[in-house]
């Protein structure tokens, strides 16, 4: 089933809120642009053709890619007019790719849809015989949120956006997080009806979704275990939560796996880092890249390294490095600049 399956991913938004020149997904969380985040979780969910479409500052992303992920194949949409729009630049790479087998269609500035997420809502897609399959979660405050409303059966019925929502619906908390499996062919089908008849001239992907629910075919929605997939950010306001979301969740997982960080001042620690067991991290200590620590080090206070290896042991206090290996056992004096 995997090599019948592709993902497209969504990236052409500008996010002039965020007031940067450079394209809204390649915004960092935890030093590493959101983009990334969602290309490593559609890897490890074993999705082996991915097509980026690609809009502000396409030569930026396509640089970006040709470096960090040259199998992935940038399509660009030279006009944004919806997320409709931006999946139909992608037709073309669905018919050469996954004509008869299933797309994963997500936001290139979501990081925390997971893996296992996308891989549970496949096979939810495909035991149930839909023609598409939402991703959804369930949220204590579903304000501003797209509504997933089923029918009597328990199968998705609408989505209904925020301003759409009657007083009902707006009590609804399981909402839309943005990602989507279709059946490619239905799709494809689909995508030619989507109208612009709105205020903003825009084809929305949606409406894609209920064209095909119009249609009779099977549409379901599959919740994510945590509401963290629909968290994004369209100013450096909610940058800086996604950041703090992020932070929190390295860090916990490391100290659960036994890693001693007795404070956590200034303690920021990249997804792709690795740490072994019995270590101690001080205060103001940056972790990046994929740097690696062996077990037993003490790093900090003050400690910086990117895409270091680090051996059993060591002692690195006010330490700079930067694409270095440490000897195990090794105690680097102060102030010391590697790499």
């Amino acid at each position: 089933m995997p090599e019948q399956n592709c993902a497209v991913v969504l990236a052409g938004g500008e996010g002039k809120r965020m007031k940067w020149d450079r394209p809204k997904s390649l915004s960092p969380v935890l030093f590493k642009p959101m983009l990334q985040w969602v290309l490593d979780a559609v890897r490890r969910a074993l999705i082996p053709e991915v097509c980026v479409v690609t809009g502000f500052q396409h030569e930026k992303l396509e640089e970006y890619l040709s470096q960090n992920d040259p199998g992935a194949v940038p399509v660009f949409q030279p006009e944004r007019k919806g997320t409709g729009h931006a999946v139909m630049m992608a037709a073309g790479f669905l018919r050469s790719r996954a004509p008869r087998g299933n797309v994963l269609v997500l936001n290139g500035d979501a990081p925390f849809l997971d893996g296992a997420t996308i891989q549970n809502a496949l096979r939810c897609h495909c035991k149930e015989g839909n023609a598409v399959t939402v991703v959804s979660a369930v949220l204590d405050n579903p304000g501003g949120y797209g509504r997933i409303i089923r029918g009597a059966s328990g199968g998705l019925k609408a989505i209904v956006e925020q301003k759409d929502a009657s007083v009902r619906e707006k009590t609804v908390k399981e909402v839309n997080s943005g990602a989507f499996w279709f059946r490619t062919e239905d799709l494809l089908e689909a995508l030619p009806l989507i109208r612009n008849e709105n205020s903003q001239g825009e084809y929305y992907l949606t409406d894609a979704v209920q064209i095909l629910i119009g249609q009779g075919r099977r549409a379901g929605a599959y919740p994510a275990e945590t509401p963290g997939v629909v968290l994004g950010a369209n100013d450096c306001l909610q940058l800086h939560e996604l950041n703090t979301v992020a932070r929190k969740a390295v860090l916990s997982a490391l100290m659960s796996a036994g890693v001693d960080i007795p404070c956590t001042d200034g303690v920021v620690i990249g997804p792709d880092v690795t740490v072994g067991r019995s270590c101690t991290i001080l205060p103001g200590t940056i972790l990046r890249g994929k740097t690696v620590i062996g077990d037993g080090c003490i790093l900090g206070p003050g400690t910086v390294l990117e895409d270091c290896t680090v051996g059993g042991g060591a002692v690195l206090d006010s330490v700079r490095g930067k694409k270095c290996t440490i000897e195990p056992g090794r105690a680097v004096r102060p102030f010391t600049v590697l790499g």
